[in-house]
């Protein structure tokens, strides 16, 4: 006797999958391109195919159900079969489809984003979609296929592996220094203005490099936005601590205290089931090699220690 879940549809599976990852039914909507009513619709078949709630709705979006984290394990097995039987029916020299890289906005923006032509001319079919956040991208649970961060990711399911490294260091304007005074050592810094991070809003601690260069520092302005950061420091808002990645856009920012550094990792993640994709292996060794070939102008290559 035929049940409902003797008609379960992969493309519903597919559509779940989205707004797992959306976290919303008006985010998946809006990527596949379909109406809210049908994302629904067809989430409710889903539902009625497996016989339980899959969704519980609160103010954070779509949470799980114990059903749903089933149905969710399941359906990546799926996933991760048919991408696997695409990538073996692909040949070795083929490198196509979709990628998705997380990453935080600064090195995004600043730093990967200018490097990416040289990636789609060796890949012309690929697609690399670079997302930015403020936080921890679950990998896990492939809200991504790929995370860049500047700490090690915690999770079983996880390949982790530090790709690089880079300082930072203290900017400020031209036009700053001139009416404030250039610092001439640590102690000076005291009398200064700086340009950081609003607390309450930090949510990945690696990013805290201004208080690691310079405790208590006074602001004069704070942002959740390392750019802003960048061109509010830019415009004589005061000193600002940023990666050395960062400088590779026009400002005008001089250092301040060269001898004065922090060091940061960089750590690329992937989940275990499609570390061995022909197209997210081209995407990792794409970025080890660009890390590994930029060492030195990010200032990896030495190990910096704090000066006094």
């Amino acid at each position: 006797m035929a049940t409902p879940l003797d008609h379960l549809d992969w493309d519903d599976l597919k559509l779940f999958l989205r707004a797992v990852r959306s976290k919303s039914v008006t985010g998946a909507a809006r990527v596949l391109n379909v109406s809210h009513s049908t994302v629904s619709r067809r989430l409710n078949r889903l539902e009625y195919a497996v016989g339980a709630a899959l969704f519980e709705r609160s103010r954070d979006g779509l949470v799980l159900t114990t059903t749903g984290m089933t149905v969710l394990r399941r359906a990546e097995e799926i996933e991760l079969g048919i991408n696997s039987l695409r990538s073996d029916m692909s040949s070795r020299n083929e490198i196509s489809g979709t990628v998705r890289l997380a990453t935080m906005e600064g090195i995004a923006s600043l730093y990967l984003s200018s490097h990416l032509t040289s990636l789609q001319e060796k890949y012309p079919d690929l697609l690399l979609e670079l997302v930015t956040s403020p936080q921890t991208v679950r990998v896990a649970r492939r809200e991504a296929d790929l995370f860049v961060s500047f700490f090690k990711p915690q999770g079983t399911a996880l390949v982790s592996e530090c790709i690089g490294h880079f300082s930072t260091g203290l900017y400020a304007s031209s036009s700053y220094l001139e009416k404030y005074g250039i610092p001439e050592n640590r102690d000076d810094l005291q009398k200064h203005r700086f340009v950081g991070y609003v607390e309450e809003l930090v949510q990945v601690e690696a990013v805290r490099w201004l208080e690691e260069l310079v405790p208590h520092p006074i602001f004069s302005i704070t942002s959740n936005s390392m750019i802003a950061q960048t061109f509010a420091a830019a415009g004589g808002a005061g000193i600002v601590a940023l990666p050395e990645f960062a400088l590779g856009i026009r400002t005008g920012l001089v250092k301040v205290l060269p001898d004065l550094r922090g060091r940061r990792e960089v750590w690329l993640s992937v989940h275990q089931d499609i570390a061995n994709l022909s197209r997210i292996r081209a995407v990792v060794k794409f970025l080890k090699d660009l890390l590994h070939a930029d060492e030195a102008k990010l200032g990896g290559r030495e190990v910096w220690t704090l000066a006094g």
